[in-house]
């Protein structure tokens, strides 16, 4: 099975087990995940996002800090901001947070439901799933050199065709190797691929 496609079926199984919708931060480098999915009420995650709660979120800092699994009811972490208890005003009140790999590359996910508190059972489905999703999911160690060329002159600024001529190449042949870079990377933009292959130290 392609690897999009069974990151895909994944996150279609962690769908079914979150009621209110889950968010899932795959592989924490330089303070930026390699892959983010959230599917929580869109309301609440622009809320979370134009007050910039991921700095402070209280699920996250416990993520970073333990490796495991809790309901949010159960977890002692300061929240100044009362980021858990403005969620409840979006009907996220009960949840749970998984959270596994070494610091250096840490996968932290957290799922919701309105009407009770999730089972033993359901926790550890829904870890499962989320230790699944990390070990599928390498961070790149390295690109093609051919990739690697045609992210660096786009991210000098040069146009498609410009690149293209630098190395000699046609630009649909630039096209294809900056498509393979972004697969690689798993990003879903030029872009978003010259990003995470600078922050991995690849470019």
């Amino acid at each position: 099975m392609p690897l999009r496609s069974g990151i895909e079926l994944q996150l279609h199984e962690l769908s079914l087990m979150s009621p209110l919708g889950y968010s899932v931060a795959l592989h924490f480098r330089a303070a930026l995940p390699l892959l983010l999915h959230q599917t929580y009420p869109a309301d609440w995650v622009a809320r979370y996002n134009e007050d910039s709660f991921g700095l402070r979120d209280p699920l996250f800092a416990w993520g970073y800090g333990t490796i495991g699994t809790a309901r949010w009811s159960e977890i002692q972490m300061p929240d100044p901001f009362d980021i858990l208890g403005q969620a409840r005003d979006f009907g996220l009140i009960y949840g749970l947070v998984v959270s596994c790999g070494p610091v250096s590359s840490r996968t932290v996910a957290s799922a919701s439901r309105s009407d009770r508190e999730f089972s033993d059972a359901e926790i550890e489905s829904f870890a499962r799933l989320i230790h699944t999703l990390h070990d599928m999911i390498e961070p790149p160690t390295k690109l093609t050199k051919a990739q690697a060329d045609a992210l660096r002159l786009i991210a000098e600024g040069h146009r498609y065709v410009a690149a293209a001529a630098k190395l000699n190449i046609s630009e649909s042949a630039l096209k294809a190797r900056l498509n393979s870079a972004r697969q690689s990377l798993l990003a879903r933009t030029t872009a978003e691929a010259v990003q995470r292959a600078r922050d991995y130290r690849l470019i």
